[in-house]
């Protein structure tokens, strides 16, 4: 396990965010979370990152408390829903900025060359397109080779070429052992990518497990449906208790 989240629970004011999450995250595997808006995924996400501090409950990732101890971030690379930085930087000055904050070996040039932003690199981010910043952002979370990686809404602005070479990117990382958390609003693109999906409700995990169990167990064909019956109650009582609680089946193999 690299990842043990227990009983976490975040409050902004009387608004309840967080309301008791039990995950656990596993090497060499995609998670995709998802949820509709406001359902607590990247408040989830940036508790485990150590941006908000819960309330309540407990994050260990590899071996470190989350709560107390933050070296553990140096091992995380992480793509913001909405990444800001000085707009008058220039794409390369941005990268020997990082590099120099986070003082590890770094590898942006095979990175630049796959997202193609060579062109880009003495040009000032205010003068970059929506796209091309996202690009910018892949590399910065991924340059350093990082076991975790945690991307939020990582394909937004990227072209179709470009999605193609995350998905298989994300794929090859997998296959090198690396745990990767993703948030997306495209379902087509977690049900190909995912070894299990998180449906985050109301700061409640509604159903953690793989595509094919949810299909089964709301007596879907494909993840959008399964989605949709998850919102609209369609999953009959009986067996929505082992879908909430099928996390588990990795603790207890």
């Amino acid at each position: 396990m690299v990842i043990h989240v227990e009983n976490i629970q975040k409050s902004f004011g009387k608004q309840e965010v967080l309301k008791g999450i039990d995950l656990d995250f596993f090497e060499g595997q995609i998670y995709s979370i998802l949820g509709p808006n406001g359902s607590g995924k990247t408040t989830f996400m940036k508790s485990i990152l150590g941006l908000v501090k819960p309330n309540n409950g407990k994050i260990m990732v590899g071996g470190s408390d989350g709560m107390k101890d933050h070296e553990y971030r140096s091992n995380i690379g992480y793509v913001p829903q909405i990444a800001r930085f000085p707009e008058n930087l220039k794409v390369n000055e941005v990268i020997d900025l990082v590099t120099s904050i986070r003082k590890q070996p770094s590898f942006p040039q095979e990175f630049v060359e796959l997202f193609q932003i060579e062109s880009f690199l003495n040009q000032r981010l205010k003068n970059l397109s929506g796209g091309t910043r996202q690009k910018v952002n892949l590399v910065l979370a991924l340059m350093f080779k990082s076991d975790i990686l945690i991307l939020d809404e990582p394909t937004t602005g990227l072209d179709p070429i470009n999605t193609i070479r995350l998905k298989e990117l994300l794929l090859q990382l997998k296959s090198e052992g690396k745990t990767i958390i993703v948030t997306t609003h495209i379902l087509h693109l977690a049900e190909e990518l995912s070894d299990d999906i998180i449906f985050l409700l109301e700061g409640h995990v509604k159903y953690h497990g793989s595509t094919d169990r949810l299909l089964k167990l709301s007596h879907t064909k494909n993840l959008e449906e399964a989605i949709a019956a998850i919102l609209q109650g369609e999953i009959d009582s009986e067996e929505e208790t082992p879908v909430v609680n099928i996390y588990n089946r990795k603790k207890n193999a």
